[in-house]
C-alpha cells in the first residue's frame, strides 16, 4: 500500500468543505451535501435474502460463511461473486462481512446483492458505520430480518467515481490497520519463542553462561548451573485467597474490585467494566506491588495478573489466589513470564482437572515446578528483556486504537459527505 495515500496520524485528507458548506441538505439521515441522493438499501440491491447453505462441514475448499464468519468448508459451493453479508440471528445479528469468489452461507446469515450502478465497497462501509446491531429485536433470541434491512437508508454520491474514491481512502485505512495487526501478532509470537528459550535455558543471554553442559530433571533439559524449585519453596507466605463479597456498581469511594474477568489473556488488567466492592473487610484484601494472582477455579483457571501500582488500588476477589515471591530467591517478574509459557499451561491443563469445574487450590500451586536460573541477576536481565518486548507491543496496541478512531473518524466525515475528496 502507498502510504502517501493515507496519512493517517494527521488525517489529512484533501477536502472542499469551505466551498461547499451552503450546498447542503436535510435528510432523515442527516444533513448531506445536495449532490448526493438518499436511497433505500432494497433500490440499490437486486436481492436480499437468506443463506441456505447445508451447514455441515465436509473435506471441501469451498468456504462456509455463519454469523461469525467462516464456520467451515464445503465440497460444492452455492453461490460466487461479491455479497454483503449481514449476521441474521444471535448475539453476533448486525455484523456486517463481505465475500467474493465461490462459497456456501447458513441460513443465520442475510446476503444482499448489490446493482452495479453502486460502488460495492462503498455500501459495505456504510453498513458497518451503521451499527446495525440497533435493528435487532426480540426478547428471547435477537433477530434482524431481510424486510428491516431493505428499508436502511443509505446517503449515495451520485457519481459512482467519487463513491469509489471514498471506498479507496477506508480500504487504505483498512490495509493500513491490517499490517499493523499482522506486525503485532508476529511481535508476541517473537515473545512467545524468546520466553520458551529464555525461562528454560535453552538460549543463555550473555555473560551468564558459567558452566557448560545441561542436565535432565523432572520439568526436562536445562543447564547443568540451574535449579528446579517448587512455587512453595519461593515464597515469603503461604498462598492465600481473596475476599468473599459481591461485586457492586463503581463508586470512587469504594475500592475497586479485581476479578478474574478483569484479567485479559494476555497478564494485563482489563477497565473496561470497573466495579467496586463493599465489604468492612476490604483493607486486607488490597494487593501490594510484587503481589501476583492466579485464577483458581473455571475456564480462565491458571490466568494470572501481577499487581502493577500504575493500575490503581485494587481489592482481590475470591476466586483468585494472591502468592508473595520471595524476591531474593524468585523474581516476581520472572515468575510472571514463567506463567505464560506452554510449560506452565501444560501443568495447568494436568492438575485442574475435575469431575465437576475445573479448578487449582492454593496448596496445589504451592506444588507447581519452575526452573531458576542460578543467580538473580541472570533472572532479572531476563525479566527485563521480556518486559521490553512487551513494552513495544504495547506502543504498537496503542498505535492500532489510534488508527482504528481515526478510520472511524474518517468513516463519519466521507460517508455522510461533510469531507469531499478531490
Amino acid at each position: 500500500m502507498d502510504k502517501g495515500k493515507l496519512k493517517m496520524d494527521n488525517c489529512q485528507l484533501s477536502t472542499v468543505n469551505s466551498q461547499l458548506r451552503k450546498n447542503y441538505k436535510q435528510t432523515e439521515m442527516g444533513i448531506i451535501p445536495e449532490d448526493w441522493d438518499m436511497k433505500k438499501l432494497d433500490s440499490i440491491s437486486s436481492s436480499v435474502a437468506s443463506g441456505k447453505s447445508d451447514t455441515k462441514p465436509s473435506n471441501g475448499i469451498y468456504p462456509i460463511y455463519g454469523s461469525t464468519g467462516i464456520i467451515g468448508l464445503s465440497n460444492k459451493f452455492d453461490y460466487e461473486g461479491e455479497k454483503i453479508l449481514v449476521a441474521r440471528v444471535g448475539a453476533n445479528a448486525g455484523t456486517v462481512n463481505w465475500v467474493t469468489g465461490k462459497y456456501c452461507v447458513s441460513d443465520n446469515t442475510l446476503m444482499v446483492q448489490l446493482k452495479n450502478d453502486v460502488c460495492f465497497l462503498y455500501a459495505v462501509f456504510f453498513m458497518r458505520l451503521c451499527n446495525l446491531n440497533k435493528l435487532v429485536f426480540g426478547s428471547g433470541q435477537p433477530l434482524i430480518t431481510g424486510s428491516q434491512l431493505k428499508q436502511l437508508p443509505i446517503p449515495l454520491p451520485l457519481n459512482k467515481a467519487e463513491q469509489a474514491a471514498i471506498a479507496t481512502a477506508l480500504s487504505d485505512a483498512d490495509a493500513l490497520i491490517s499490517s499493523l495487526e499482522k506486525l503485532i501478532a508476529k511481535k508476541r509470537n517473537i515473545k512467545q519463542g524468546a520466553m520458551q528459550q529464555l525461562l528454560t535455558g535453552k538460549k543463555r543471554l550473555p555473560g551468564f553462561e558459567k558452566k557448560k553442559g545441561c542436565k535432565q530433571t523432572e520439568v526436562g533439559i536445562i543447564p547443568s548451573d540451574w535449579v528446579i524449585k517448587k512455587i512453595g519453596e519461593c515464597l515469603l507466605k503461604n498462598p492465600d485467597y481473596g475476599i468473599n463479597a459481591a461485586a457492586v456498581p463503581y463508586n470512587e469511594g469504594l475500592p475497586v474490585y479485581l476479578r478474574i474477568t478483569d484479567i485479559k489473556e494476555d497478564g494485563k488488567y482489563s477497565k473496561k467494566n470497573i466495579v467496586s466492592v463493599n465489604n468492612i473487610s476490604s483493607a486486607s484484601y488490597y494487593l501490594q506491588e510484587g503481589d501476583l494472582v492466579f485464577a483458581r477455579t473455571g475456564a480462565s483457571v491458571g490466568k494470572t495478573y501481577l499487581f502493577d501500582p500504575k493500575d490503581g488500588k485494587l481489592v482481590f476477589a475470591g476466586f483468585l489466589i494472591r502468592v508473595k515471591a520471595n524476591d531474593k530467591v524468585l523474581l516476581p517478574d520472572y515468575l510472571k513470564y514463567f506463567t505464560q509459557t506452554k510449560q506452565y499451561w501444560n501443568w495447568i491443563e494436568a492438575n485442574s482437572m475435575r469431575t465437576g469445574q475445573p479448578g487449582i487450590n492454593g496448596n496445589e500451586y504451592k506444588e507447581l515446578i519452575i526452573p531458576l536460573p542460578p543467580t538473580k541477576a541472570e533472572q532479572t536481565a531476563i525479566a527485563q528483556v521480556l518486559s521490553d518486548m512487551d513494552a513495544e507491543i504495547e506502543a504498537l496496541e496503542k498505535k492500532l486504537e489510534k488508527y482504528k478512531m481515526i478510520k472511524q473518524g474518517m468513516m463519519r466525515e466521507l460517508l455522510t459527505g461533510k469531507t469531499r475528496l478531490v
